[in-house]
């Protein structure tokens, strides 16, 4: 029998928004304010977008820290010589201080030491069974790295340190050979997998091993660095982040842990949404006369949100944030970036549109949703814009993401363990009434 012969009960799903206010439930785990219901605490991340003032919450400039150090800081001061940005973030979430010159000497060892997969994995996993959607296979790695650990299951801190060093190495050097067999397998391109350079810091190993010809330029591999930086870390509340806390109160092992913040983060309104931010800028190019006629820009991004043109969502993707209100910080430092690169490799137009849409994007939700708050673009408006200049492909942007934000679920991985040692376990009002009648079989059809 097919399965679209037997039809699904959509009401036995569907609740009534009322029950929502009847109850009080806080829907997306979100205040009515739009702000996030407070879950937990911690020292990885500050996250600021707004400020609360006589109960009411108000607009405020975006900010972000890791471990109290500011996000523009760290961009500016992180590496050395414009080289491993994203390791010392690293080494700060993880240890909770910014390592001395002897500690992170071993440090960078460490990594470059665990990026190599282990012995027969690349043949057996990545090449034996290969996917077309990257991130579905990265999650698959992961899990799959579990078998290949002596101790996977203890949850001492040593281990799971030890754990997650090891996957900050390893899951660059997987996504790169996940990618790389998609393409074979799946595009007809020829099979060229690049082992990880120890004198490589991560960004630059992340480019070699893309591209058959392992080649990068020093630029690329500092912007790439430093979009890895931003990326790293962003508060404990985040789909991916508390993924990575509830599972990791459950007791489980890091790799089934990491595997499903993965999971999360693949999903188009979290991680995947710089790939949806291009797509749609794409489609804008493709269907907009004069990008820079605003009326007529404006014109388009309406009809975007009224699911005529599009991808029919009704969504302006990159635009808007669950904490930041005015400012993503994030998107300030990276749209620097975006366009001394934009000039550097001909893309000034394409920044001229980026900047027309960030300019209405922002005022149209605004105007149209009546959102109690204002809204800026956020990361991924800028994000996918960059690797496309970086000649990065689109399958790797989602990857990249996961690259660096599994430095950040490391890190609320281990302070879950450490500090709250008491499972996630929110509570469902039922709505369903008790009673419901049980029809006959013969009434429904069946032979007794």
């Amino acid at each position: 029998m097919m399965i679209d012969k037997i039809k699904l009960e959509e009401n036995a799903y569907s609740i009534d928004r009322e029950y929502y206010s009847k109850y009080d439930v806080k829907k997306g785990l979100r205040n009515s304010d739009g702000s996030g219901v407070l879950a937990g605490l911690t020292k990885v991340s500050e996250v600021h977008g707004y400020i609360i003032y006589e109960d009411e919450k108000m607009a405020d400039e975006g900010s972000l820290a890791y471990r109290g150090h500011d996000i523009n800081i760290l961009a500016r001061k992180c590496g050395i010589n414009k080289r491993y940005k994203f390791e010392e973030a690293v080494f700060l979430l993880l240890y909770g201080r910014l390592p001395e010159k002897e500690e992170f000497e071993e440090f960078l060892r460490m990594i470059s030491e665990y990026a190599n997969l282990p012995e027969g994995f690349t043949e057996d996993t990545v090449i034996k069974a290969p996917s077309q959607d990257v991130m579905n296979k990265l999650s698959r790695g992961v899990l799959t790295l579990y078998s290949y650990d002596d101790d996977p299951d203890s949850t001492t801190i040593d281990n799971v340190l030890k754990q997650s060093l090891m996957l900050i190495a390893r899951i660059p050097t997987l996504a790169a050979y996940d990618y790389r067999a998609k393409r074979h397998y799946y595009d007809g391109e020829s099979l060229i997998l690049h082992s990880p350079r120890k004198e490589y810091s991560i960004a630059e190993n992340i480019l070699a091993m893309i591209r058959s010809d392992a080649k990068f330029t020093k630029e690329e591999a500092e912007i790439l660095d430093l979009c890895l930086l931003l990326h790293a870390e962003h508060g404990g509340g985040n789909n991916s982040a508390f993924t990575c806390r509830v599972l990791t109160s459950s007791g489980t092992d890091t790799y089934s842990a990491i595997s499903g913040a993965i999971n999360a983060l693949k999903g188009p309104k979290h991680g995947g949404a710089n790939y949806k931010v291009v797509k749609m800028m794409e489609d804008i190019k493709e269907n907009v006369s004069d990008w820079t006629d605003e009326e007529e820009v404006r014109a388009y991004l309406n009809a975007i949100m009224d699911k005529k043109v599009g991808d029919k969502s009704g969504l302006i993707y990159g635009v808007g944030h669950a904490v930041y209100t005015r400012s993503d910080p994030r998107t300030v430092i990276l749209k620097k970036k975006a366009k001394i690169l934009a000039h550097k490799k001909g893309f000034e137009k394409e920044f001229a549109l980026y900047e027309l849409v960030e300019k209405i994007a922002p005022n149209l939700v605004y105007e149209r949703k009546g959102r109690i708050k204002e809204v800026s673009c956020n990361v991924d408006f800028y994000s996918g814009f960059v690797y496309t200049m970086l000649n990065i492909p689109s399958e790797m942007y989602t990857p990249l993401f996961a690259i660096a934000r599994n430095a950040g679920w490391c890190a609320h991985r281990l302070e879950e363990l450490i500090t709250s040692k008491k499972i996630l376990r929110p509570a469902y009002k039922s709505i369903c009434k008790i009673g419901a009648k049980y029809v006959e079989k013969k009434e429904r059809g069946f032979d007794i």
